[in-house]
């Protein structure tokens, strides 16, 4: 409630992906994610009372043929996703339906944060590689044809790759393309959608695979563009369940 700082980024944010709204529509779709958001928190302190009857009981998943028949090249996966929905679930759930899974994430400042959070993770079967540490760790968990999460909406660093985005620019991460370019994996986009009875979905999209043709930079590209338009499809179609605290574009 007293995040302003907060509330006027996703204020901003959203005027930039739906610049015909009213600012009381404005108003309605940020209190809707404010409060996603905080369900999303409490989901994260109950992970140890997820298990299978759990996931029978309150998950459907979509399309996953899709990741099958991407461990099926023998490559390794990239799961693409965004801060949105309820992605640490999506993490949890890909790990207990037992597929060897990894997930790359920021650490916390704070120590004993940092600790809980990857316990939280480790606890239900998600192997933790912190940001900054990965790339020797994801070349080795492809060469081994298992699965690596990233998420793919934000460059901490900010000097990822600029791409239009609803219309103006926006840093990208280059990692999860550069990785599936060095590697030959397989890149699947997945989403974990909160639906309105608080059950979830896990829709996983068609396989992105990779085509070099020789230019890194264009490949580059390429690949983060495909993705890119599934994060924009998504936040149009569900803006309410994307968690971005702070003005994304570039000013």
């Amino acid at each position: 409630l007293f995040a302003f700082k907060d509330h006027r980024a996703v204020r901003d944010n959203l005027k930039v992906i739906f610049p015909q709204k009213t600012e009381r529509q404005i108003r309605k779709i940020r209190l809707e994610m404010t409060r996603n958001f905080a369900k999303y928190l409490a989901d994260f302190f109950r992970f140890e009372k997820i298990d299978q009857q759990y996931i029978k009981d309150n998950i459907n998943i979509e399309n996953r043929h899709y990741l099958d028949q991407a461990l099926a090249k023998g490559k390794g996966v990239i799961i693409v996703t965004a801060h949105f929905g309820n992605w640490e679930l999506g993490g949890v759930l890909v790990a207990l339906s037992g597929y060897p899974f990894w997930a790359v994430a920021l650490p916390h400042k704070d120590k004993r944060v940092n600790d809980f959070f990857n316990f939280q993770r480790t606890c239900k079967g998600v192997n933790v590689i912190p940001l900054g540490h990965a790339v020797r760790t994801c070349l080795n968990v492809l060469k081994e044809n298992k699965v690596i999460a990233l998420v793919g909406d934000r460059d901490f660093t900010e000097k990822g790759i600029v791409l239009d985005f609803f219309g103006k620019p926006a840093f990208f991460p280059e990692g999860p393309a550069a990785f599936a370019l060095k590697t030959g994996a397989v890149i699947v986009p997945a989403f974990m959608l909160r639906n309105e009875d608080d059950t979830f979905t896990l829709k996983m999209e068609k396989p992105l695979e990779v085509t070099a043709t020789g230019s890194k930079e264009k490949d580059l590209l390429g690949l983060i563009t495909a993705y890119k338009k599934f994060f924009e499809d998504y936040i149009r179609k569900y803006p309410q369940q994307w968690y971005m605290f702070r003005r994304f574009w570039i000013p």
